[in-house]
């Protein structure tokens, strides 16, 4: 491949010659991306074992979407701020952060979307002018590899983007033996602490988006149509693989049997989903059968697994409240559906678990939201929807917690992938003297302090 497409390496000092070359690189990405839909589609759908819509709706449009976000806004997030409101005695001097790249960023990709999400943080480090090496997953390495080829082939330079084996212990040796700046993970909470240390012993920044275990809250005036129908879709999608899919259903008891009908009509109708690993198939089948011994009803009927690989989607109607099954520590397509008197024993049982991405809440009076805001704990919140609005490429995934730290995606995303550089002028007239200054000078800057206390 010739030269004058190499986007420049994170020690250019070109500035906006270097913005401009990153935000062609990104006009060529997208039309490849757009030139190689089908590809894409029929690779992912092959490897991962959803349909081809799925792959279309929930991986290339959100990422494509993000692509375009990046390439209007590039310029205005990443170019030199003035820093205004400068003190009296500063008089002299002029203010301005530049956002410089953090220099080497490690992605360690996930699999559940494996084109979305490694395709926004790709888009963002290399938009933000760092050098990249990428992780792609042990169960999506034809997907993954195929959008790094694609990168690649817009314009990057092996220096600038490179990628390793796609198996666990490659992740591993990034971590231990390559030079990096930042690291972004994405994943469960049990390797995100292992990362996490990782990262500390070398004093690297890093990352996390992990995983939750959110509630979904049906309050007394939502309407239940609407709310079992946006539940049941994201208890569903991508086969329940979704970080931020509702883990529980916290009803109201003046909506629940209507909600449950609703709910039941959806649950009856679903099809068999193929999970990646069968050690969750296995894990939300020990919780489902632990819940109904304890008193759940589920819907459709239970029959156990059909394989190792595949389930049908079901929700535990009546699950007491204290099963594991509630507690939502499963990957998969299964949900706990608890009735509670009211929206404060909804907020009590929504609390007891600690992991929280993303809280739904389906109410007629959206004002009630925003004062559970706090009480929610959540970093995301959405209002009569669940997941689908997280896909928007200006706003941020940003975990807490044993949900992780750091954004991903939108304003915060990119720039947590800078580093902030204060550039500052002296001029000659109206600078502080170096030495010590003369008893009126003293005298001036004492009453001048004194003048500012009082306006405290």
């Amino acid at each position: 491949m010739r030269n004058e497409h190499l986007i420049s390496n994170a020690d250019d000092e070109s500035g906006l010659q270097d913005l401009s070359a990153r935000r062609a690189w990104i006009g060529r990405f997208q039309g490849l991306l757009g030139r190689e839909v089908d590809e894409l589609c029929t690779i992912t759908a092959e490897e991962m074992g959803k349909s081809e819509w799925e792959v279309l709706s929930t991986e290339l449009m959100p990422m494509m979407a993000s692509i375009k976000w990046h390439r209007r806004h590039l310029r205005r997030l990443l170019r030199p701020r003035r820093a205004r409101g400068g003190a009296l005695w500063q008089f002299a001097q002029r203010q301005w952060v530049h956002r410089r790249p953090v220099g080497a960023v490690g992605i360690i990709a996930t699999w559940n979307y494996p084109l979305q999400l490694l395709g926004v943080q790709l888009v963002q480090a290399i938009a933000a002018g760092n050098r990249v090496v990428v992780k792609p997953s042990e169960h999506a390495p034809r997907s993954q590899v195929r959008l790094l080829e694609l990168a690649r082939e817009a314009g990057l330079s092996e220096e600038t983007l490179s990628w390793t084996e796609p198996t666990r212990e490659a992740g591993a040796r990034l971590l231990a033996e390559h030079r990096l700046d930042h690291v972004l993970f994405t994943g469960s909470t049990a390797v995100g602490r292992q990362v996490a240390v990782s990262c500390a012993e070398r004093l690297v920044s890093s990352t996390l988006e992990l995983s939750g275990r959110d509630s979904a809250i049906v309050l007394e005036d939502a309407n239940p149509a609407l709310a079992a129908d946006s539940i049941w879709n994201a208890v569903v999608m991508n086969a329940g693989q979704t970080c931020m899919a509702p883990r529980r259903v916290l009803v109201a008891s003046a909506v629940h049997d209507d909600f449950v009908k609703q709910l039941e009509r959806h649950a009856e109708a679903s099809d068999p989903v193929r999970l990646v690993q069968p050690e969750e198939v296995r894990r939300c089948a020990t919780l489902v059968e632990a819940a109904i011994r304890d008193g759940g009803r589920c819907v459709p009927e239970w029959q156990g697994p059909i394989d190792d690989r595949s389930l049908r989607p079901v929700a535990v109607l009546d699950c007491p409240a204290e099963s594991d099954l509630a507690r939502g520590d499963h990957f998969g397509p299964v949900v706990a559906v608890i009735r509670c008197q009211d929206s404060r024993e909804a907020l009590r049982l929504h609390r007891q678990v600690d992991q929280v991405l993303a809280t739904s809440v389906f109410t007629r009076r959206p004002d009630r939201v925003a004062a559970m805001m706090d009480a929610l704990r959540s970093g995301i919140v959405t209002i009569n929807d669940c997941v689908i609005p997280a896909g928007h490429p200006g706003t941020p995934i940003t975990g807490r917690g044993a949900s992780g730290w750091g954004s991903s995606q939108g304003v915060e995303g990119l720039l947590d992938l800078t580093r902030p550089v204060v550039l500052s002028r002296t001029g000659r007239i109206g600078r502080l003297p170096t030495g010590v200054p003369g008893p009126g000078i003293q005298n001036f800057l004492r009453r001048m302090l004194r003048r500012e206390g009082r306006r405290g």
